[in-house]
Order: C-alpha cells, then structure tokens, then sequence
C-alpha cells in the first residue's frame, strides 16, 4: 500500500511518490514534541515515558540531548531561537537560554499550578501560547504520578511583556495548537479527558487581532470547528506556506486546506502524535509516531516561522 493518499489534485503537487517516508528513530515509547534546529541542523523531539529529550542529526543518528527532562511534551523555539518548553514533570512551561541555563516562563496562574503543559507555540510579536490538559497527571505513565488537577483545562497566552492570562476556557481539553501563516487564525484541537465520552474530538479555528490580542475581553471564544479526523483525533499540527493544515490522526497524517477540506493523507504504520516542518528548505516533514520518528519530503514548506533577533541562531 503506497503512503500517499490522495482526494484532490492540490495534495498530488505537495508529495512526491518517488521519496516515501523514512524512518529515522525508533525503540521509544512515546515520541511528541518535534522542533527543527536549522542552525544546528539537528531535530529535538520528546520521548515522554522515557523521561528524555532525544536529538537527531543526519548521519550520526539519535543520542540523548537531556535526560532527565522532567517529562517533557512539546517545544518551539521563540524570536532568539531558544527552546521553548512544556513539561508534565514540572507543571511548567521552560525556557532553555543560549547558554544552557533554564528559566521558568510559567508553573502556576493565580496562585494555582498548571495540570500538565502540553503544547506550545510562539508568535512573532514574542507571546507564548500553550495548551494546559489533565494528560500529564491523570497517568502514571507520562509524568511524576497521578495528582489532583489544580484548575479547569485552558489555553494560556505569556504576553512578550510577561503577563500571563487565560486565552480560552472553552475546552474539556485542549491539546495541540499552531498559528495560520498571518497569524490571525489559531487552531487548537479538542481532544478530550481521559475515558470521556460524548466529545467532539476536533481542531477548532480562533480569530486573533491583528495586534496579537485575543478577542472577546481577553478570551478567544468557542471558535469554529475545522476538521475532525474520520479516525481517531488530531493531537499536534502545523501549516504550510498556503496555510493548510498537516495534522495528526488515527491513521496517519492528514492534509487539510484551509476551508477544511480533506486533501490527502500520508499514511503510517503507527498512531501519529505530532509533527513539524524542517530541513534546508522547510520543506521536509518530520512525524513523531509512537516508538518511532519519520521523515518524508514534500514539495510544499511549512510557514515561516518567528524571525529570530539580530545575531542569534536561526532554524
């Protein structure tokens, strides 16, 4: 069975038949989180069971980048190209300094601490948004042990100033999210509680002003739904140059335009859980899939990601 699959003609131009997926990690339990390091040619990526961050280079393979990490989940880079992280360990979301050191962004809101930071993303005005889910304390497997949740399940944004504020509550729990390639419209997926039933497991779309603020007095809103997955749920995505979505799901990795409409799949052989754009060109996708982490080139980028500040690295 070929790996591409595809329902529309736009999906035939972005994959190319004659470079399939390649694998080029595996023997992890559950790989999330990828970020491309352009400057230093390397992919990180969390093993989250494992308690590591892994790094990949091509031609010298995977070798441990941290250990132990806190559990850590997902990660982006900000505006100086320093690693932003979430962790299920720490209840936190970290920042990781060009010289090592490691500062905390955010471990609590209003004197609360966070269930478990999941995913994160950086906007070119310098904020910080991640996702805050119960997935990280509800099991023994992903973090320090089950714990009592500390607050409702939300989306937070770390303005560039600092300030921490709720960005959306319309959330059992919220999950993966990314920017649009304008920035004005952020997709977070609804994944759900652990053993909830009843929920629509989708990615929603949110308007975002023009000046990066959220609407409606601060908060987001309950948004549009936009896609939800025929099999299984989308947990990490990210967009294109043309801004469709390339999302997780049961059965692979869909592409989505930004109508909604299905265009094609990239199929594998395991449950997908993230995925992010990197290589020379951006045009190179690399998948987490539960033990293992695949690469595929396509013939479409990923969104330009946050211009890095004068003389630091760059991805």
């Amino acid at each position: 069975m070929t790996a591409f699959e595809s329902l529309d003609p736009r999906f035939d131009s972005y994959v190319m038949s004659h470079a399939p997926p390649e694998r080029i990690a595996d023997g992890c339990r559950w790989t999330e989180g990828p970020v491309w390091f352009g400057d230093a040619n390397c992919l990180l990526f969390s093993d989250i069971p494992n308690n590591r961050i892994l790094r990949w280079i091509e031609g010298a393979g995977v070798s441990v980048f941290r250990q132990p990490s806190s559990y850590a989940n997902g990660h982006t880079r900000d505006r100086e190209g320093r690693l932003i992280s979430c962790l299920h360990g720490a209840r936190a979301v970290v920042r990781t300094e060009l010289d090592g050191r490691i500062t905390v962004l955010a471990d609590r809101f209003e004197g609360r601490r966070f269930n478990s930071p999941n995913d994160v993303v950086v906007k070119s005005d310098g904020s910080v948004w991640f996702t805050d889910p119960h997935y990280g304390i509800a099991m023994d497997y992903e973090g320090e042990g089950r714990a009592e949740e500390e607050m409702p399940c939300r989306v937070y944004r770390i303005g560039a100033d600092g300030a921490l504020s709720v960005a959306s509550d319309a959330f059992s729990c919220p999950n993966g999210l990314c920017f649009s390639p304008d920035e004005r419209t952020l997709f977070i997926a609804e994944t759900g509680r652990v053993g909830e039933r009843g929920i629509k497991r989708e990615i929603r779309a949110f308007a975002v002003s023009d000046d990066g603020s959220t609407l409606d007095g601060g908060i987001l809103g309950e948004g549009r739904p936009f896609y939800a997955p025929a099999t299984g749920h989308a947990d990490g995505f990210r967009c294109d140059e043309h801004g469709n979505v390339w999302t997780s799901a049961g059965d692979g990795v869909h592409c989505v335009a930004p109508d909604g409409t299905l265009l094609g799949r990239i199929r594998f052989p395991n449950t997908v859980s993230n995925l992010v754009f990197g290589g020379r060109h951006r045009s190179r996708l690399f998948v987490c899939a539960t033990t293992e982490v695949y690469a595929v080139y396509l013939n479409v980028r990923g969104a330009e990601a946050p211009r890095f500040a004068q003389g630091a690295p760059h991805g």
